[in-house]
């Protein structure tokens, strides 16, 4: 059977109390919409379709080509907003699975099964529960003689022995579409506020003595729903838990997992360490036996194996193995440490590549320079790479000595086997195998050929 997932997503959100759509406040790194988005193609391997309202412009620019759109104008309740995307689903989907975008933790797992409940059920649709005490404002789910459902109550209308049933109404659904478009037709307007509601589809199956099985969730963090900035921050530390239990079930060490933020795109390698205040962000990839943290920000990186990263931060920038950096280190943009490199503590490295084997001193900063194997950069040494209007360009090639608190004043070139004295202000090109000193540097000697 063919199937497509509705997600709702027009509601306001005001209890966000925000000027950015309730969707798209960021959840793990990314916008909350973006993980119910992801869900639903993977349970589906088709793109889903998103109602929208509110905020329909920010959340179309956002979302891009992962969906689908239909907007729901007028906010007349979750029926109506799912009678939005009959002309666009009509005759597409035998099943038709509904959820709100506001669940941001359902699994594709769970999506997968709730599809296959309705697949083997004959009734018109099946739907998602939870068993638990607090029931977070959701309905109450009322149960047949023979385990079917029968009534779902919300919480405002409940008595107190409805108030007492700990199965709860979740929110998804999975519908036989030739059954649905037909129903939803049928749905009449609630007498308090004048929506109609998709939970008044159970009231139309059973009526016609039709069958509605209920799937009940094992994991309740995937029914967390975000409506406030508490609920948001519940999911955040539902979904870190989620992401750090898997990585250390992957064979990654994890010293503190309450301390230790790892978004959702992150890749580990095994036998890695992640030490406490570690935070790894965005198209980030480690490799194999590295120790990262504490105190630690990579962020759209590169680490491959054996590195050490210790209370520093890397962001947009690659390192290759056997590379360590900091303390107190700053890797940004385009930076590319090769193999061996090594980066003292209060270093910063910005446009700029480290050859094999270099080694670059503390308290130095190094930018838009290319710098070949196996260099000495000496503790304090800068390249002066900005004249007011043009970053300019150092080009240091292998085997060269750099001098402690030397400045590179560039746009610079300096040769293979060159030297500069501690302290040198080199402003012009210095040859291979040439040793410069003073203010501003000129060569003393020569170096003989190495054998």
């Amino acid at each position: 059977m063919s199937a497509r997932v509705v997600l709702l997503a027009a509601g306001k959100g005001t209890r966000m109390r925000s000027k950015l759509p309730k969707l798209l406040h960021p959840l793990g790194g990314s916008p909350m919409v973006l993980h119910a988005l992801q869900a639903a193609l993977d349970a589906t391997a088709t793109r889903p379709l998103l109602v929208v309202g509110h905020g329909a412009e920010a959340m179309r620019q956002t979302v891009g080509e992962r969906a689908d759109f239909v907007e729901q104008a007028e906010q007349l309740g979750t029926g109506h907003a799912v009678l939005q995307a009959r002309a666009a689903l009509q005759g597409g989907a035998d099943l038709v699975l509904v959820s709100n975008a506001d669940l941001p933790l359902l699994s594709a797992a769970t999506l997968k099964l709730l599809l296959e409940t309705q697949q083997a059920n004959p009734g018109p649709f099946s739907m998602l529960t939870l068993r638990q005490p607090n029931a977070r404002g959701f309905g109450r789910v009322q149960r047949g003689a023979g385990g079917n459902v029968v009534a779902i109550i919300e919480e405002a209308e409940a008595t107190p022995e409805e108030l007492a049933i700990d199965e709860l109404n979740v929110g998804a659904y999975c519908f036989r579409a030739d059954w649905l478009w037909p129903a939803l037709e049928k749905l009449t307007p609630s007498a308090n506020k004048g929506e109609y509601y998709l939970t008044d589809l159970l009231e139309i199956a059973t009526a016609a003595g039709e069958r509605v099985e209920a799937v009940v969730l094992q994991d309740p963090q995937e029914a967390i729903g975000v409506n406030t900035r508490e609920h948001l921050a519940e999911a955040e530390a539902a979904l870190r838990q989620r992401i750090n239990r898997h990585w250390m079930l992957t064979g990654v060490t994890l010293v503190d997992p309450a301390s230790t933020y790892i978004e959702p795109g992150v890749t580990i390698g095994q036998d890695t360490v992640i030490w406490p205040n570690t935070i790894l962000q965005g198209d980030t990839h480690i490799g194999e036996d590295c120790h990262i943290g504490p105190n630690t920000v990579v962020r759209h990186s590169r680490i491959g194996n054996a590195c050490r990263v210790e209370a520093a931060v890397v962001e947009m920038a690659v390192m290759e193995n056997h590379v360590d950096i900091g303390p107190f280190a700053h890797l940004r943009k385009d930076s590319h440490l090769g193999d061996h490199v090594h980066m003292g503590n209060f270093g910063e490295v910005k446009n700029s590549t480290l050859g094999p084997g270099s080694k670059m001193g503390h308290f130095s900063y190094i930018g838009d320079a290319t710098i070949g194997a196996n260099v000495n950069i000496g503790a304090g040494t800068i390249t002066a790479n900005y004249d007011g209007e043009n970053k300019n360009k150092t080009v240091i090639e292998d085997d060269v000595f750099i001098g402690s608190d030397t400045m590179l004043v560039a746009p610079l070139h300096i040769g293979q086997g060159a030297r500069t004295g501690a302290g040198a202000v080199v402003t012009k090109d210095v040859p291979a195998r040439t040793v410069v000193v003073g203010i501003p540097a000129r060569a003393i000697r020569k170096l003989e050929e190495p054998d």
